[in-house]
């Protein structure tokens, strides 16, 4: 099976433990067997290779996602990169041509795509092979799955077949109503349209061709910026008339606000936080390093990070990203390939940043041009490159860092390594950074 996972979000209905680089998928929130905790993104990939071992996984996503993936799954999944943000029907274009030109995919095998963070069980990765195995019969150019609905909802746009069949043609879309039109079309037998599609490569490879002006994939790579910004069922889904729907029953949900998420917590404190009387319904998500108390509260969600702190009615919850919206964008932290970085402190002209490496990682050899930095190993060790000389860090170690100088530095293989990275300038940016390659 071939599957494709759409790998997006702005990160802001669960501020603030996600942000532009930290997404919902990746925040580390569902208990594993041995009391670790796993994110979305890594649950759902368990949860395919559970279900068939062989399939062939790529993601699909922003360049400010990449290290995120990377740091959760390793080098074990295909990532189609999008230069920019250009919606889902330039990124389902990108990634087919990926498939076929990078990965190898025949243009007559069949693909499956879906969102990255479903809360669902593995019934769901079982019909998603069903899925593939009917848009191989060549019956219709798409085959969507339709969410048997559990109730009537304004929060999703609804499929109505043309009849009660398993699998059934397509009579109509309607878009997301209000709850008396919802209640209408569970009357009519319409299914929740959870974004989840399945397609012969040749059908997008030729759609793309149609809409767009590319010769390959790097074309098509490098012509990304100037692409369309649209849906792929604006796209393509609306314009289609060959369209079949498979029924689903089994157990789907979007966990896409702190109020839908806290109701599969399977505990109610993560993290340092204690609840003390009187405290109903409340969850806590800390991920400071202080701790969090909560007294006499009922129906409320806590939440805090380097990012901020959230202090919530649950059912309010659901409402914050416009208040987010008007909050300052710096990214507090982050997730990378090789380990992880948090602010601690940031002034008109520095900033604090602790780093943790990971064992044998190593970061990109590269300079900043408008500031210095400061490296104070605390723990581990590692060996560090500056302007092609080599140096090795041991805990208590502090290294200068020019402005305009090259350095890496690698972590140790055993120890991993962890260090006070001080970063002074006028002006500190993410955007102050230069790769080069190693000399």
């Amino acid at each position: 099976m071939n599957i494709i996972l759409l790998s997006g979000g702005s990160g802001k209905r669960l501020w603030p433990l996600s942000n532009d680089i930290r997404s919902k998928q990746f925040i580390k929130i569902f208990k594993r067997a041995d009391g670790s905790y796993e994110s979305m993104i890594e649950r759902v990939y368990r949860q395919i290779k559970s279900v068939d071992a062989d399939a062939k996984v790529t993601i699909a996503t922003s360049r400010t996602q990449v290290s995120s993936i990377l740091h959760l799954l390793g080098n074990e999944v295909n990532i189609s990169v999008e230069p920019t943000r250009r919606d889902t029907f330039p990124a389902i274009a990108l990634a087919t041509a990926y498939l076929h030109e990078k990965c190898g995919v025949p243009v007559d095998e069949s693909v499956v795509v879906c969102p990255v963070d479903p809360y669902v069980d593995d019934s769901y990765f079982a019909a998603l092979k069903d899925l593939s195995a009917q848009a191989d019969k060549g019956n219709a150019n798409l085959v969507l799955m339709g969410i048997e609905p559990t109730f009537p909802s304004e929060k999703y746009g609804y499929i109505i077949p043309e009849n009660s069949d398993p699998v059934a043609k397509v009579r109509t879309f309607k878009e997301k109503p209000d709850m008396e039109t919802a209640r209408g079309y569970l009357k009519e037998g319409a299914l929740w349209n959870g974004g989840v599609f399945a397609y012969k490569l040749s059908y997008v490879l030729n759609r793309a061709h149609e809409l767009m002006d590319f010769k390959d994939y790097e074309d098509l790579f490098h012509k990304y910026d100037t692409l369309k910004k649209i849906s792929f069922d604006y796209a393509v889904v609306e314009h289609e008339p060959e369209i079949e729907v498979m029924r689903f029953h089994g157990e789907w949900k979007d966990l896409g606000t702190w109020n839908t998420l806290t109701e599969e917590m399977s505990e109610p404190v993560i993290g340092a936080g204690v609840l003390g009387e009187n405290c109903e319904k409340v969850h806590i998500v800390n991920e400071l390093s202080v701790p969090v108390l909560a007294m006499g509260l009922q129906d409320v969600v806590i939440s805090a990070s380097p990012q901020g702190i959230l202090v919530s009615n649950t059912d309010a919850s659901a409402r914050i990203k416009p208040y987010v919206d008007k909050l300052p964008d710096r990214i507090m932290f982050a997730e990378k390939s090789w380990g992880e970085y948090r602010v601690l402190d940031v002034d008109t002209s520095s900033m604090a940043v602790k780093i943790v490496m990971k064992p044998g990682h190593h970061m990109s050899y590269h300079a900043h041009h408008v500031r210095e930095e400061v490296w104070n190993v605390l723990s581990g060790s590692g060996t560090a490159i500056l302007d092609g000389k080599k140096i090795e860090l041991h805990p208590g170690d502090s290294l200068r860092i020019p402005c305009g100088a090259k350095h890496t530095v690698s972590a140790d293989p055993a120890d991993g390594l962890v260090m006070l990275e001080l970063q002074i300038g006028k002006e500190i940016s993410v955007e102050d950074k230069t790769k080069y390659p190693m000399e």
